[in-house]
């Protein structure tokens, strides 16, 4: 079992179909994995041929970002290393936390002292603080790439208003733009289609879904009484979940894999959009796990029931857009002999 290799957005980068996710590399959250354990994790990952890490400043108050530098200082170049900023590094102060360019210097220079690299390959803006001006996190962003510090930039749980004025902006001025797209993506949160996932594809991003597992819920493991980090009040564990939840066991019993599988490979297997899902794991053998869904796809009976039971209500203008009256006047009453071939359809 070996990952292939795809290209990262509308670049170059050569990035590995999974990305692993180190936010548990560290136990500062109670949760974690230690040293040793993070580290057979990591092997696990990089024997299958994974390439592609991603962490952030914050991660594990800073232990994530640096237990990563030492796992890959003997053959540095060969991994792509993801970190994020915007979060804070120090509570109650402003300025150590936003998108703004004092952080953004100061974070980034601090990652690259943990990480023990010169450079970072693809620095995420992790979230969007809605007071930066979008220049100066541009400016900023391509004053490191420009410098070599950063090779590539993406960005994190921001509205698609927002990246679009950005990646509009920097095109124009002849700025590095995002080329990929971090959100929340699985079976059970799939809110950010309508939006965010057409926003990537037209710009030619890559989407990186974390929590494609939705925090476990999709594994079954709920279901079968056990324990995790999900409240019982989260929506995770709602009615509209379970039902999800059941069709993925439902579904990966027929198929003979695991919940897991069938749920990172339904974010996998979208047509004409770039997927490259964030798995993360604590221990060896749920990363094991999750590396079985490289063996198999999901055929189309199954994803479409997947895809049904999971369908979400559009919001204007989208459901507008899918009425038959509006369809008439709009397509000339003939859209259905019409192929849009942007996009391999």
């Amino acid at each position: 079992m070996s990952m292939n290799l795809k290209l990262f957005g509308n670049s170059g980068l050569r990035v590995s179909e999974l990305c692993l996710g180190t936010m548990g590399f560290g136990s500062e959250w109670k949760w974690g994995a230690d040293r040793a354990t993070s580290q057979k994790v990591f092997d696990t990952y990089t024997n299958a041929g994974g390439n592609f890490l991603d962490t952030a400043n914050r991660y594990t108050e800073g232990t994530s970002e640096k237990w990563l530098g030492e796992m890959v200082a003997a053959d540095r170049d060969h991994f792509v290393i993801a970190t994020k900023y915007s979060l804070r590094d120090r509570a109650g102060d402003l300025n150590f936390a936003g998108n703004h360019r004092k952080n953004m210097m100061r974070s980034v220079h601090e990652s690259l002292r943990r990480l023990n690299t010169e450079f970072i390959d693809v620095l995420w803006v992790h979230a969007w603080d809605s007071w930066t001006p979008t220049e100066e996190i541009m400016k900023g962003l391509e004053d490191l790439v420009s410098r070599g510090m950063v090779h590539y930039i993406g960005v994190s749980d921001t509205p698609a208003w927002v990246v679009s004025q950005a990646n509009t902006m920097a095109q124009l001025r002849g700025w590095s733009q995002f080329v990929g797209l971090q959100i929340e993506y699985s079976l059970i949160q799939r809110s950010v289609e309508p939006e965010l996932m057409q926003m990537a594809r037209a710009f030619g991003m890559t989407v990186t879904p974390w929590a494609p597992l939705a925090g476990g819920a999709l594994t079954g493991k709920y279901l079968r009484g056990e324990q995790g980090r999900i409240t019982p009040q989260s929506a995770r564990l709602g009615e509209r979940a379970v039902s999800i939840t059941k069709k993925v066991v439902e579904v990966a019993e027929r198929l003979g894999v695991s919940p897991a599988q069938v749920a990172i490979n339904w974010t996998r297997q979208h047509k004409g959009q770039s997927i490259v899902p964030i798995v993360g794991a604590t221990k060896p053998a749920q990363l094991e796990d999750v590396l079985g869904c490289l063996k198999f796809e999901i055929p189309t009976d199954a994803m479409n029931e997947l895809n049904d039971v999971s369908k979400i209500e559009l919001p204007f203008p989208h459901k507008f857009f899918s009425e038959s009256g509006v369809l008439d006047v709009l397509y000339g009453g003939v859209k259905e002999t019409m192929k849009d071939r942007r996009f391999g359809e």
